[in-house]
């Protein structure tokens, strides 16, 4: 049997629990009967909403997309969230440095907007450049304004016909052997008549040649010409030209890029396979009439690319009739070739070539549009 003073202490310490339940039910305003479990519900309930409140809060506004997208040269990168504001000291202050380290990544759509749109600026730079002089012309074209491009080769022209063939010689040619050339000059000079004496030595091995002519004038001077180059199946090919009276002048010939240059800087001159010089030209027709003399009968017209020491140019030689020349060497036949001059200021250029003498120059007479006058007439010929 329970004694009486412990069950008085156990009823009153049930009275108090029930006591302590329900003063906690009644302040946290629930129910006696609801378990505080809810509570913790409850909480996680309202916290999801809370976040998405102040995220919709914090974002700033979209902005409205642009009715046209503005050009790359106007449109100002997005300044970041953590970059200061910028300040308003005008268009010449530098943007600070933290704008270009803290710039926002373009969107996908701005690289192609720059892409497929010029740059304003740098339209209207080129527009109000200042036009810009034209390239110096090429030396090959520039020899066109100033000479007639000479045609491919020699050509030979039947009597009052077309040409039989251009771009070389329709007959063989046959160089005669090495001599040298002796000679009587007489000739005018400013109106002054005057007598000097003359050498043409002409050499050659079969593959290589050299020529020089020079006049000489007693108490003037006098005047050299000289021709090297080789030889080829169309006949001489020079590859230097020289003219020396106080200096010397030269052309020089580059088959191989088809031009001759001038070392008196004039322009450079096209040129072909069959071109001369002022000297070879004389000994080139003596070759082509020695391989094949009734190919050229009176009337005939040659054709031959000739240079100087400063141009190009095209010379035509008309043949002749044959005659008898009388000569300080004695009487000499000889076929005459004459060049007429095409411009006002071309010299007149006739040659006379001895068939007895392998068809050799036995007279050479250029005449200058003043009426001054050089002639020189064989008085000797001999092995060089």
């Amino acid at each position: 049997m329970i004694p009486r003073r412990a069950l008085l202490l156990l009823t009153a310490a049930v009275l108090g629990l029930h006591a302590l339940v329900l003063g906690l039910a009644a302040h946290s305003g629930l129910p006696a009967a609801v378990s505080p479990a809810p509570v913790v519900f409850h909480t996680r309930t309202v916290v999801p909403a809370a976040p998405a409140a102040v995220a919709a809060t914090a974002a700033p506004p979209a902005a409205p997309a642009p009715a046209q997208p503005r050009p790359a040269a106007q449109r100002k990168p997005r300044p970041s969230k953590t970059a200061p504001p910028p300040t308003e000291t005008g268009l010449s202050d530098p943007p600070p440095a933290v704008d270009v380290a803290t710039a926002p990544a373009p969107t996908a759509s701005a690289p192609d907007d720059t892409a497929s749109k010029p740059l304003p600026q740098a339209v209207e730079t080129v527009a109000s450049a200042p036009e810009v002089p034209p390239a110096p012309t090429p030396l090959a074209a520039a020899s066109d304004s100033h000479t007639p491009a000479p045609p491919p080769g020699i050509a030979v022209l039947a009597p009052g016909g077309a040409p039989d063939g251009a771009g070389a010689p329709q007959v063989p040619v046959r160089l005669p052997p090495p001599a040298r050339l002796d000679f009587e000059v007489r000739g005018q000079a400013k109106r002054l008549q005057y007598s000097a004496s003359a050498e043409l030595v002409w050499q050659h091995d079969g593959q290589q040649y050299q020529a020089r002519q020079e006049i000489r004038v007693l108490f003037l001077g006098s005047r050299a010409q000289t021709s090297v180059g080789e030889i080829t199946p169309l006949g001489l090919q020079p590859r230097r030209f020289g003219d020396r009276s106080r200096s010397e002048k030269a052309a020089h010939f580059d088959f191989a890029q088809g031009q001759v240059t001038f070392s008196a800087n004039n322009p450079a001159a096209r040129i072909a396979p069959g071109a001369q010089d002022r000297l070879s030209v004389f000994l080139q027709l003596s070759a082509m009439l020695a391989a094949a003399p009734q190919a050229y009968p009176a009337g005939t017209r040659i054709q031959v690319p000739t240079v100087s020491s400063r141009a190009a140019d095209l010379w035509t030689f008309t043949i002749g009739d044959t005659e008898t020349l009388d000569l300080p060497l004695g009487p000499v036949r000889a076929v005459a070739l004459e060049r007429l001059p095409v411009r006002d200021y071309d010299q007149k250029a006739q040659v006379w070539l001895a068939p007895e003498l392998d068809y050799l120059p036995v007279r050479i007479r250029i005449t200058q549009t003043n009426g001054d006058f050089a002639e020189l007439n064989l008085r000797a010929h001999q092995a060089p």
